[in-house]
């Protein structure tokens, strides 16, 4: 993620160039569309960090996970809060949109949503970690590169 255009909603960062490719030498990415919950309690936001066994390991994200077929983003990131957390969650309004690809292969279409409330207890059902964190706390977490402009922008006060 850079962080040349925090204005923008949308973020994205060149193809990957492949010579053996055909016609332009640029090869898309595998693209995946993700949702995301900016889940928030007063100035705090809930972060999850990544299990050593996962890709990516031991990193933090924001919890949220892929849309399937024939799912809107925010029936996507209903059914996922409530797979990895345990909770029936409010969706609010779509905060920001950002794809990000990544230099190794793959590319992400993120969309981020407000996440004010739910109901139950959170409960840790994937993650090596879950916690409430200040806002402006958030760069001092090691997070996946799609999400480090965002964090900026979040710890900034910026978006919400």
């Amino acid at each position: 993620m850079t962080e040349e255009h925090p204005e923008s909603e949308f973020h994205a960062q060149e193809p990957e160039r492949n010579p053996a490719a055909t016609g332009n030498g640029l090869r898309p990415p595998a693209l995946r569309f993700v949702v995301a919950a900016l889940m928030l309690r007063g100035d705090e936001v809930l972060i999850c960090q990544r299990r050593p066994d996962q890709p990516m390991a031991l990193q933090w994200e924001f919890p949220g996970g892929k849309i399937e077929p024939g799912e809107s983003p925010e029936a996507a990131l209903a059914r996922e809060l409530d797979e990895e957390l345990g909770i029936t969650a409010v969706i609010g309004a779509r905060v920001t949109h950002i794809r990000h690809n990544y230099r190794h292969g793959g590319a992400v279409d993120l969309q981020f949503f407000a996440v004010y409330s739910f109901t139950g207890e959170v409960e840790n059902r994937i993650f090596n970690d879950v916690r409430w964190v200040k806002l402006e706390e958030l760069p001092k977490y090691d997070f996946l590169v799609a999400d480090r402009g965002l964090i900026k922008d979040l710890a900034a006060g910026k978006l919400l």
